[in-house]
């Protein structure tokens, strides 16, 4: 994380902070069993083996996030877990899911960008990629 400006060290955690906090709270729902999780994933046909795994790879990726040195990672594995809830909304569920307004796809867009965007700004720890952003020797 050396290589970001103090600019960008604050953008990171800020990002990385709302993504954490998003998928972290989700997990009471996912984890408890709550109604309205219940539906959603008999309603993709997960019900409730994706319900579970969904809610441990959200909380790995929390976790992840939060590390200094593996945030990249995490933002990666968060785009990849909020990537299939955001199909789900576009393709099954819709924007609206019992009458929330759309809050739980506005939060899916938000983790979406924030995990984007850190990736972005850690693309240089991640393994295969930074190779590619390696200085050459002049």
């Amino acid at each position: 994380m050396g290589s970001l400006t103090k600019t960008e060290r604050v953008v990171s955690w800020i990002c990385r902070i709302v993504a954490a906090v998003i998928l972290g709270q989700t997990l009471f729902f996912k984890f408890t069993g709550a109604e309205e999780s219940i539906y959603i994933f008999t309603k993709v046909g997960l019900e409730p083996w994706g319900r579970y795994g969904s809610g441990i790879a959200e909380l790995i990726s929390a976790i992840l996030l939060l590390s200094p040195r593996f945030a990249w990672a995490g933002a990666l594995l968060a785009l990849g877990v909020i990537s299939g809830a955001l199909i789900s909304h576009l393709a099954v569920l819709g924007i609206v899911v019992k009458d929330d307004g759309g809050l739980l796809f506005g939060l899916a867009v938000t983790v979406f960008v924030t995990s984007a965007l850190t990736a972005f700004l850690h693309r240089r720890q991640i393994p295969v990629v930074s190779q590619i952003f390696k200085p050459q020797p002049a």
